[in-house]
Order: C-alpha cells, then structure tokens, then sequence
C-alpha cells in the first residue's frame, strides 16, 4: 500500500472513531505530557513469526511523534526517489515505493488499533492532532509532480508492455490513484484541491464527534415493570448497560446504540416505550440542537461536488465508482432498482402478516416502524415456529470458533493453534498461529468482547500485509466482535444473527491470510470495495451446514447437537424479515448514490433531500433507511463508503452465484470447486481484475438472478453479470 493510502486509511479512521474532547486537546500531545520513545513503533517488528507488533511496549504518548517521525521518513524516502538522475523504471521507482514507508506502515497500523479498541480521551487528543497531518502528507505525496512524472513515465513508456502482468497491474494502479487525487492538475487547481481537504477534516470530525455525542447522552431507563416481554438475555444486556452507567437513572438501560435499540424493539411488549427508543435512536445528529449534523453534511456535499469538478469528473459518485466493480454509478443504480421493486413488496407482504397477528390479538394499532421488528418476531414464531432464544441455546461462542477453524481446514487445508509467546494489546485478546501442510502462514488475532473505547460492531483487520518482496512475509490479521463477556467460566451464548457475522467476519481474515502475491499495495483484501465483501458474505453460507452444525452446535446444558428439526426451522425462517433487511439497507444505500450524483448543492437541506427522496422512491412508511443521512457514519465520518454503501448488494451478486457453484459441484465442501475458489478468489488479491478473477473461477461472469434466489424475491429478467472493472480501511 502506498504511503498517501495508508495515511488515507488512518485519516479515515481517526474521523470515524474519534470522539469529542476539550478543546484543549487540539494542542499537540507532546506539549501536555511527555512523550515516551517513538522509536518503540518505528522499529522492524522483532520475535517469533517473522515478527510480532510490540504492543506490550506501547505508550499512547508515542504516536504523534512516532507518525510524524514516520511521515518525514517516508518524505524523505520519495524525495531520494525523485532526485536520481536514472530514467524512471519499475525497478527504480515502483519498487522502491512498495518497499518503502516500513516506518509509517507500522507506526499506523498500531495507531489504528488503538483508535477502534482502545480509545480514551487521550488517543482522541492524539487523533486531533493527527488527523489533518495525516491528510496534508498524503495530499502532499499524491501532488508531487516529480514522483508522478515518473510514474506516468513507466506506464505511458515502452517498458509497461515488458513488465509481468502483476507489475502492470500496480503500475496501473499507483497512476490511477495519483491522477484521481490530482497530480495532473496545474499548481492552482492543486492547492484548491488540497484545501478542500483540509475544509473538509474538521467537517467529518464534527459529524463523528456530533453522532458520537447523541450515543452516549441518551439513554432510555427501565424498571422492573418495563421488562415485560425481554427475554433474560436482553434483560441482563439491559442490566449490564445501566451498571455500566452507574446505574445513574435505574437498574435498567437501553442504550442509545443497535446492539441496544434492536433486540429491544424485537421482545418488548411495551409499545410507548418501543417508540420512544425507536424515536431517540432514530433522531440521532438530528435533534436540531449544537450536535445536529444537518448544517456539517450541507457544508461537505458541496465541497465534494467541488473537487470532484476540478478533478474531472462529473460528479463525486463517478470519481468513488471509477475503480471499482460496477465502474459507474448507473451501473451500481441499476442493480439496486432491480431489487429495490421485490424487497418493498416484500415489506407488504410482511406487512400483511404482522398487521394479521396484531388484529388476532386486539392490539388496535396499524403497524408503525416501532413496530416492526416485535411483529416480526411474532410471525417468525407463528408461522415458522422459530423462537430465537432456543436458537441461541445452541450457539457457544468458542465452539463456533473451533466450528470456523475446521471450515477452513476442509477447505484450505489450514490448521489452527493457539501460542501465547506474542503480546496482546488487552488481555482478552488470543492469538493462533495458521499453518498449512506444516509450514507457518500467518497469524490469527480474536478480540471479542465489548469493552470501553472499543467501536461498535464487529470487522477484520491487517496488522501486516502479505507480500514476497524478499521472501514470503506472512501476513498478520485480526478478527474483533463485541460481545458480552461472561462469568468467569460461563460460557457466551450468541444469537444466528451474530454467528452469520461472526463467519462472515472470518471470511475476511481468511481473504487475508490466504494470500499469494508479490507486492504489498496488491495483497489480500486490497480489492475495490464492491468486491472485498465478496469472499467475506460467501463464508456466511458454511455456518448452516451440517457439518458444521452437528459437531460445534451444541447446546449449552446438555452437549447434545442442534436438532435437524430446529436447523429445518433456521432454513424455513432464514427470509423471514428480508423484505425489512433488504429495504431498509436499500434506502439508505440509494439516498447515499442519488446524492452523491448531484452536482448543485446551492440551497441544500439535507432533511428536505431525504424525505423528498424517500417519497419519490415510495419508501414504505412501516420501515425506515438503515442509516439515516444525520447518522450515516460510512458517508460522512470520512469517504470510505461515500457513494458506495451500494458495494455489499454488489458483493452479495458475486456471493450468491459463487455459492451456487459449491451446490452445483456437490456440495458445500467440494475439493475441487474449493481449491478453485482458494486459487481465484482469495490468493490473487488485486493482481488481476476482479471481473477476470470471478470468471477464472467460475467459467462466467455471476449471474444477478442467484441474489434474487438468495433472498427469496423470486427472478426477474434474463441472467446478467457484472458490468464495468475495477481501495483498505478495517473491513466491516
């Protein structure tokens, strides 16, 4: 990865997690306390494995002079490269650029651990500081005209058509990125570029900081008379939250947050208090008061609209799309319109049931978006004899880990084994080494519990990219969850919701440790973003096998496997609620696009834009976007998924037909369609096409109508592949 792009992904992070503080933070850290040796995260990585991150040595006062140390170095190194008199050549100028930057590659790769596990006030300080460094440096690298010179000498030259397929595939993809960042423009284009940047830091600060806020600031208390319905699971969970409030306004609490708000709306017999948690959750950045994020997302869409102009292309969302999959943003419309008709028809008909179940039971209410999920429960329940709760008695989280380490033995052939001779960053963070046929591939890291400073959800990240620059350097990647940790000895129980992601999730390390390449900027996940959710969303599919099932299934009391009667009752209900999942996500992923298409914000109202488009889309009124615009973190806490929350759809079209291949070979284990997804799909990275890719494996481009199949909306139209062709921040 490039020097600017690992400076992008840290800037990314840094706007994403980083919370309010004073505003004497904004001060350099070092001016408050001093800072202890930097050298700690500049350092090469020593000890077992080809190396180990220090993380029991690490200070928080060592970051800022760590990556501006690291920042200058890597300065330093482009400037060396740029002052040779030699002619430029891949050996003089590409791979020195993807040897470089060790310095700044593993002093950010620490720091973005701390910003999204371990963050306090002071990494937010730290992050203050930081960020907009981070952002000046790589405007600065991408804006060298003697660096980009040479690049484009090299791939405009007689020599591109000699270089190996792969090497031209990073030649192409360093000169992308520099003309999409603005190397080609002249010296004022470029500095207006560059300040718009620096307008736009502070402003995805702001919205970070502003979401963050409402989060923490509104809690919904409960007494014991308010528990009506909560199953003991979400009673504890709520018991929990208040203690960890201090239990300030009771025994009991929701918390402003999904993993709170959604089993809550899902159990709780009590409608006012439904609404009321739904409406907090709901208004979040949009209460109209000093952290309302309407004014700070009209102040960032015209800005992107700007430098999308001076860059050359027509509008924000074309220049995000350029490089990935779908290539275009009609291309990425054009899918999403396809499912958009039979996801909101499903709504109807769910709809239908629930407004059926509440007429049963004389509750007199039309079903509102309070509503929804509690009715669902109902009709899962009714119809498919589903109830969640015995489900979960099933669902150990440590069986179902040792359950995703033998899913990848049967298929990679990778084994697993625990060491505990690396350091760890917290103590409830384990380490397995992976080999394959004996030999060492890479490290494993699992951090599952939710903690303070901790963001929410759950993602894959890469401490340390695999590439064979000089020797294989095996790749060191982590797996991180948020889940309750129980009694000392108690087993955790988690729902079939949270296993699906916690496969998925190790889809993603699995894309990392399986790779194969020669440079690191090319490795792994480092695919387009509609793409790397791929292999991740496919991985989702092995959990419900029976093999998985009978041996790791096992219920908490008794040690007996799931029955097949209930695995029916799983697979009967698995689209029960699609029509929600899939609309809800939808909107949101449509509203990010149509926005981002626009090119006159003159007059913008961001709450206006929203309902107006809502309605025009004939978004059902039972339901709201997963992520309204005033809380819509993946657009407007950075750029990672600005005009590209439509990428998991995408990926899911690849996901949904490369499952069909194992079912059409035999099933689930094939070794043959296995080994072929292993050699197309998870070792080559970003060497060729993912368009390329896909068809190696699979004879064809992917068939949309299996996403149609998946999710039970029947199919609508001919066949069709994937148009267009073709960057990482931890992947959710």
């Amino acid at each position: 990865m490039t020097p600017a792009a690992m400076a992008q992904d840290a800037a990314d992070t840094a706007a994403t997690e980083q919370a309010e503080a004073p505003e004497t933070d904004m001060t350099d850290a070092g001016e408050t306390a001093e800072a202890a040796d930097p050298q700690v995260l500049l350092a090469e990585w020593t000890g077992p494995y080809g190396g180990v991150p220090p993380f029991d040595e690490v200070e928080v006062s060592m970051f800022q002079p760590a990556l501006e140390a690291a920042m200058e170095s890597a300065r330093a190194e482009i400037d060396a490269l740029t002052a040779q008199d030699a002619a430029p050549t891949f050996e003089n100028t590409i791979l020195p650029m993807e040897k470089g930057a060790g310095e700044l590659s593993r002093a950010l790769a620490v720091y973005g651990i701390w910003a999204s596990g371990l963050n306090g006030p002071e990494v937010q300080a730290v992050q203050r500081v930081v960020a907009p460094k981070l952002a000046a440096f790589q405007d600065a690298l991408y804006q060298d005209a003697a660096l980009f010179q040479r690049i484009d000498a090299i791939y405009t030259g007689d020599e591109y058509e000699d270089l190996t397929p792969e090497q031209q595939r990073l030649v192409w993809d360093y000169h992308t990125d520099f003309v999409r960042a603005g190397a080609a423009l002249n010296d004022e284009e470029k500095a207006r570029v560059a300040e718009i940047n620096q307008e736009l830091a502070p402003l995805y600060t702001s919205f970070s900081n502003n979401l963050l806020h409402d989060e923490e600031a509104y809690v919904t208390w409960l007494s014991e008379e308010d528990l009506a319905g909560l199953p003991d699971s979400v009673v504890n969970a709520a018991k929990s939250a208040a203690e960890s409030r201090n239990n300030e306004g009771g025994e009991y609490a929701i918390l402003n947050t999904r993993s709170s708000m959604d089993p809550f709306l899902t159990y709780s017999d009590n409608r006012a208090l439904r609404e009321e948690v739904w409406r907090t959750y709901y208004a979040r950045g949009d209460n109209g008061d000093e952290y309302d994020n309407n004014d700070v997302i009209a102040k960032i869409m015209p800005l992107r609209a700007e430098r999308s102009q001076i860059l050359g292309y027509e509008s924000f969302a074309h220049r995000s799309i350029e490089k990935a999959v779908a290539g275009n943003p009609q291309a990425a419309m054009d899918l999403m319109l396809k499912v958009w008709p039979a996801a909101t028809a499903k709504v109807d008909e769910e709809v239908a049931a629930m407004q059926a179940i509440a007429d049963e039971e004389e509750a007199w209410i039309k079903i509102a978006p309070w509503d929804y999920r509690y009715y669902a429960e109902k009709v899962r329940q009714a119809e498919y004899d589903f109830d969640s709760e015995e489900v979960k008695q099933y669902l150990q989280l440590e069986n179902l880990r040792e359950g995703m380490f033998w899913m990848a033995g049967e298929l990679y052939g990778m084994e697993f084994e625990q060491v505990t001779d690396v350091p760890v960053f917290h103590e409830d963070v384990r380490v397995w080494e992976v080999t394959r046929d004996g030999e060492h591939l890479g490290l494993w890291y699992f951090d599952p519990y939710a903690r303070t400073g901790k963001r929410s959800g759950a993602w894959m990240n890469a401490y340390r990219t695999q590439d064979n620059l000089d020797g294989f350097t095996t790749p060191i990647v982590s797996n991180n969850s948020n889940f309750v940790k129980g009694a000392e000895g108690e087993p955790v129980l988690i729902s079939w919701d949270d296993a699906t992601t916690l496969f998925h999730e190790f889809g993603h390390a699995l894309h990392g440790l399986n790779s194969n390449v020669t440079y690191p900027s090319l490795a792994g996940t480092a695919v387009p973003r509609d793409y790397v959710e791929f292999p991740s969303q496919v991985h989702e599919n092995w959990l419900p096998t029976r093999e998985v099932l009978e041996n790791y299934a096992l219920h908490v009391e008794t040690g007996e496997p799931i029955p097949q009667e209930l695995v029916d009752k799983i697979e009967r209900a698995a689209n029960a609620r699609q029509g929600f999942d899939t609309t809800e996500y939808l909107a949101s992923a449509l509203v990010d696009m149509k926005l981002h298409m626009m090119t006159d914000f003159e007059g913008f109202d961001p709450d206006a834009f929203e309902r107006e488009t809502l309605e025009e889309m004939g978004m059902p009124e039972e339901l709201p976007m997963r992520h309204r615009m005033p809380q819509f973190a993946h657009v407007f806490s950075g750029e990672g998924y600005a005009a590209g929350y439509y990428a998991y759809l995408w990926a899911d079209t690849f996901s949904a037909d490369a499952w069909e291949a194992f079912e059409e070979a035999g099933g689930p284990y094939d070794r043959e369609t296995a080994d072929a997804f292993g050699k197309w799909i998870l070792s080559v990275g970003n060497t060729i096409s993912p368009s390329e890719a896909y068809e190696n494996f699979r004879g064809r481009q992917p068939d949309t109508n299996a996403l149609m199949r998946d999710r039970g909306f029947g199919v609508a139209g001919e066949a069709s592949g994937s148009v267009g062709d073709d960057t990482n921040a931890p992947l959710d």
